[in-house]
């Protein structure tokens, strides 16, 4: 699944193409699972409609429309976003679908713009999804009642990222920092390299942590994160960004993938994989000790 860098690389790449651009049609070509929408719903609201804007929350993208409405994608494993226009670009699980011909047998949904152009959703396995809803109700979606904050938010401090942390002082910080509902969209990518660079151990009980590395934590998380939306997103094996290639962040990872190469703090010292809170993690033996 994409991770929020990721996410947020295909938020900018559609807000920068189809904010502007009227609904003249959708066609749902597959099923309810994909586009559980009512058609009288989608005849009124969003056919005629004009995109406002692109947000982003954790790794739910959110289409504003003018007619009070929005079209809440998520990718999950597969999904594609597909825009073609007098611009063209890819976004997601990277198969020939986002250089073929579309439709194709993948593609769920197609909206066609009124000067023309296309955006496709397509999704080999169907888990991901798109749903209208009244833009005033997505606040109250299940999804967004439960996630944490965003970590990039200006206003987000460890003032407020401790307490939270610290209400899951019995398990692992890097179970903890991948829990969605004490932070948003933090992944196991991120979790790895952050966790390297607070030299915290990712099996380390949250109460044994202190406030100060806590506070570089976070400091890491959002260094990590931001890089990473500057490289394009990670090059983790099935995504791509908002241009149709793969984003570079992993070739700037520190440890995560770097099993068996020298630690960048210890180049004695080779990076190691392990597996905690379910996960393969990667350390450094000597930076990070329980």
């Amino acid at each position: 699944m994409p991770e929020l860098p990721e996410v947020e690389t295909v938020r900018r790449g559609l807000d920068a193409l189809i904010v502007g651009r009227v609904v003249a049609d959708v066609v749902d070509r597959d099923s309810p699972r994909s586009f559980p929408n009512d058609p009288m719903t989608v005849a009124t609201f969003l056919v005629g409609a004009t995109v406002m804007g692109v947000r982003r929350r954790a790794k739910v993208l959110l289409i504003d429309f003018d007619s009070g409405y929005t079209l809440v994608v998520h990718l999950k494993m597969t999904g594609q976003l597909v825009y073609r226009g007098e611009q063209a670009f890819g976004a997601g699980h990277p198969n020939d679908s986002l250089i073929g011909e579309l439709p194709d047998k993948s593609t769920r949904v197609v909206l066609t713009f009124n000067d023309g152009s296309y955006l496709y959703f397509n999704d080999q396995r169907k888990f991901g999804w798109m749903r209208l809803v009244p833009t005033i109700e997505v606040p109250q979606i299940d999804f967004m009642q439960k996630v944490g904050p965003e970590p990039l938010e200006d206003g987000f401090t460890s003032t407020e990222f401790i307490p939270r942390v610290r209400r899951r002082n019995n398990t692992s910080i890097k179970a903890a920092i991948l829990d969605q509902t004490v932070l948003a969209g933090v992944g196991n990518i991120y979790a790895d390299e952050s966790l390297w660079g607070a030299k915290i151990h990712p099996a380390q009980k949250v109460r044994d942590v202190t406030d100060e590395q806590l506070a570089l934590l976070l400091h890491e998380i959002k260094y990590v994160m931001n890089l990473s939306i500057e490289k394009g997103g990670s090059t983790d094996k099935n995504y791509v960004n908002a241009e149709g290639k793969r984003g570079s962040y992993i070739d700037f990872a520190r440890v995560f993938r770097k099993e068996g190469t020298p630690c960048p703090r210890h180049p004695d010292v080779l990076v190691e994989k392990i597996r905690v809170a379910g996960r393969g993690t990667h350390i450094c033996p000597v930076c990070q000790v329980v």
